[in-house]
C-alpha cells in the first residue's frame, strides 16, 4: 500500500541566489511550485532542487548584474539548440557593453549600453526570432549603428543583424591609424604626402593616390568608400531588409569617423 503523500506545502528556504523560498504547491517529490523573493511563482520544479536551493529567481540579474531571464517560453539547456544560440548572442551583448577588458581593448564600445527591453532574455529571444534571417552561408552580425550612426544603445529600435561582410564596412581601425582620417595614411619614405586607399573584403586594398594634405586623401577616401557601400548594398539588395539596405545608401563617410 503506497504511502500517504507528504504535503510540504509552506516550507521555506534560502536558494543560491540569496532570495527566499517557499513552497505553494506541492503534487509530489517531481512537481512542486516556489514562490521566490514573495513575487514570483516558478511552477512544476523539483523538491530536490529546492533542498539545494537551485530554484533560481527570474528576475535576479544574473548576467552582468544587468540581465535576467525572466518569465516565458524560452529555455535554455544542455547541446545545441536556437534558444542556446540566441543566448549566446544576447551574452555577448552585455559583455560588449559591460565587461571592462572588452572595453579597454576596443574602445569603440565605449559608453555602449542595452536598452531595458533588452535586459529581459525573453523580450530579446522573441525580437531575434522576429528578425533574425540568412544570406547563403555568410556569418551573421548584431550591429547597433548602421541604422542610427554612432549609436551607443542596443534596442530593439537600432539593431538589426547584418551579413559579416556588410559590417566589415564600418570598421575605422581608429586605434591603427592615430590622428590621420578614416582612409588616410602617410606616404612612406616622404613626409609631405599622405595616400588614401579604400579596403574591399577578400580583395586587396583600392589605392586612391597621394595628395598634400590629410582632408585632401580623405575627401577621395570619403567619395569612395560610399560609392562602394552603395556597391555592396545593391549586391545584397533582395537578401537583406530593406531598412537595411535604405540605410547603407544614406551612409555618410564623416571627417570625424
Amino acid at each position: 500500500m503506497a504511502g500517504k503523500l507528504k504535503d510540504r506545502t509552506g516550507e521555506k528556504g534560502i536558494n543560491n541566489e540569496g532570495y527566499t523560498m517557499e513552497i505553494v504547491a506541492y503534487r509530489g517529490y517531481g512537481d512542486i511550485d516556489v514562490l521566490v523573493d514573495n513575487k514570483t511563482v516558478v511552477t512544476h520544479k523539483a523538491y530536490g532542487n529546492f533542498k539545494r536551493g537551485q530554484i533560481g529567481n527570474p528576475y535576479h540579474r544574473s548576467m552582468l548584474g544587468v540581465g535576467y531571464f525572466g518569465e516565458g517560453k524560452y529555455s535554455i539547456g544542455r547541446g545545441k539548440n536556437l534558444e542556446n544560440e540566441i543566448y549566446e548572442v544576447w551574452g555577448s551583448m552585455f559583455k560588449r557593453c559591460y565587461r571592462n577588458h572588452v572595453r579597454v581593448r576596443d574602445k569603440s564600445y565605449g559608453g555602449c549600453e542595452v536598452n531595458e527591453r533588452f535586459h529581459n532574455f525573453q523580450n530579446f529571444a522573441r525580437w531575434y526570432e522576429e528578425n533574425y534571417y540568412t544570406v547563403g552561408n555568410e556569418r551573421m552580425a548584431l550591429d547597433k549603428d548602421i541604422l542610427v550612426k554612432n549609436n551607443k544603445i542596443y534596442s530593439p529600435e537600432t539593431c538589426l543583424f547584418v551579413p559579416l561582410r556588410i559590417n566589415s564596412l564600418f570598421i575605422s581601425s581608429r586605434a591603427v591609424r592615430g590622428s590621420l582620417p578614416v582612409g588616410v595614411s602617410k606616404q612612406p619614405g616622404t613626409s609631405s604626402k599622405y595616400r588614401a586607399g579604400v579596403s574591399k573584403m577578400g580583395k586587396s586594398p583600392t589605392y586612391l593616390g597621394l595628395f598634400d594634405t590629410p582632408e585632401e586623401a580623405f575627401h577621395a577616401y570619403k567619395t569612395a568608400k560610399e560609392a562602394y557601400i552603395k556597391q555592396v548594398a545593391d549586391e545584397y539588395k533582395d537578401k537583406i531588409p530593406k531598412k537595411l539596405y535604405d540605410a547603407l545608401y544614406a551612409y555618410t563617410v564623416e571627417i570625424t569617423d
